[in-house]
């Protein structure tokens, strides 16, 4: 194909995902008021809960009955090393513009975590669609595509749900140690779950001041004993407030694990997939489900960027280093470990596998992260600014790479 076919095979997906955009941004002006607040709000559950989480089982489920699970062990590797360049990148750019302390997570979550939910699973399926395609049939195009990037969405909804949420609230924290109401609360949870532990473990193991011991030295060593399993329960309790599993796995990521247990395991699979499946209705009901998840996140996510385009906020240099990071610094390192991967043979041979590991490092930053700002009211105004211009030149730079990366894998 020519660099025309592509360029055009590739604006395609980039025009229906900004005319449904469009539509949602014009469903919540003031002036239309159908798409409110609370209306984004009831819609953002139903997404988050039911059709984001179906969209992802599906999808997993769906390639790896052709593909194999295992085999697509390089996409968490490929998610990891964008997560790891990405920070390093933003650390720097947060260096050279100096931008306020309260803002470093979120530049440094904005370069590292992608948008690689609802980007490409409206991106592929679209691309698939046409018949002139340089990835083959469309049926079996969709099918093993989703796969791909439906696990990229669930791995790299863990990313952005441990590492960038903890990032923003480290650094958002004031001198006090307060980020929010909600995490002052978990904060105290947590310190009064530990006293009361370490309490209750001092007071069942250590002597009583009524018991006689004939030497000090007995006393010592009951008390060498009992200091080890408060050491542990203090490690144990640290690790736990570091990593907040209910934070960790959400409803997208756990559809994931579940897909992926479905496709692993032979005899589930042969319960519930395929045309002679006795519990075929309930695959069919997922997919039915996870169908309605794509003009949905697109519809939010055109009604959530208003908010960008009537503020402001963001120095001009701190937006602009992002842009570079996300969509020039990104896709050129995407294209170096490619590279790298096919000659190693890690990759295998399929150049859709390929198209969807170079997408995770050419996308936007993810919407996920303006969730994060408003649960700990971090830079909410300064995140809507960011998101609205990335999301901007994200129409232009999302078309060129990909064209550039059909021409190379075609």
């Amino acid at each position: 194909m020519s660099i025309e076919e592509l360029f055009i095979l590739a604006l395609m997906p980039v025009l229906k995902t900004l005319l449904i955009a469009v539509v949602g941004l014009f469903l919540a002006l003031d002036r239309i008021s159908i798409l409110t607040a609370e209306a984004r709000h009831h819609l953002n559950n139903l997404v988050f809960y039911i059709f984001f989480p179906a969209i992802c089982a599906s999808g997993v489920i769906g390639s790896s009955t052709e593909t194999g699970i295992f085999s697509l062990w390089f996409i968490p590797v490929s998610i990891l090393i964008t997560f790891l360049v990405g920070s390093a990148l933003g650390w720097i750019l947060v260096k050279i513009t100096r931008a306020p302390r309260h803002l470093h997570g979120l530049v440094i979550g904005c370069c590292a975590g992608g948008n690689m939910g609802n980007l490409p699973v409206i991106i592929i399926p679209a691309i698939c669609a046409e018949k002139n395609n340089p990835f083959g049939d469309s049926v079996t195009c969709t099918k093993n595509g989703m796969g791909y990037v439906t696990l990229s969405m669930g791995i790299g909804a863990i990313g952005i749900w441990s590492y960038v949420y903890k990032i923003i609230w480290a650094y958002g924290k004031r001198d006090d140690g307060d980020v929010s109401i909600y995490s002052k609360l978990r904060e105290n949870q947590h310190g009064e779950t530990s006293k009361e532990s370490l309490d209750s473990i001092t007071r069942a193991l250590l002597p009583n001041s009524n018991s006689n011991f004939k030497d000090d030295e007995a006393s010592a060593m009951i008390e060498t004993k009992v200091s080890i399993p408060i050491i542990i329960e203090k490690k144990v309790k640290s690790l736990m407030e570091y990593v907040d599993l209910s934070v960790v796995f959400r409803p997208p990521t756990i559809a994931t694990i579940v897909g992926i247990i479905i496709a692993s395991v032979s005899p589930i699979q042969d319960i519930m997939v395929g045309d002679r499946a006795p519990l075929r209705f309930v695959e069919s009901s997922v997919v039915l489900l996870g169908e309605a998840a794509i003009p949905s996140m697109t519809i939010i996510m055109g009604a959530n960027l208003l908010r960008g385009f009537k503020r402001s906020g963001v120095g001009i240099w701190l937006l602009i280093g992002i842009i570079i990071v996300r969509f020039v610094f990104l896709p050129i390192i995407g294209v170096g470990v490619i590279i790298v991967a096919k000659n190693l043979g890690m990759v295998g041979s399929d150049p859709l596998y390929h198209f969807v590991i170079l997408l995770q490092y050419a996308v936007p930053p993810a919407m996920a992260i303006g969730t994060i700002t408003q649960l700990f009211e971090i830079g909410e105004t300064e995140c809507s600014v960011i998101m609205f211009w990335n999301y901007a030149v994200a129409s232009i730079a999302l078309t060129l790479w990909s064209t550039y990366f059909m021409w190379i894998l075609s």
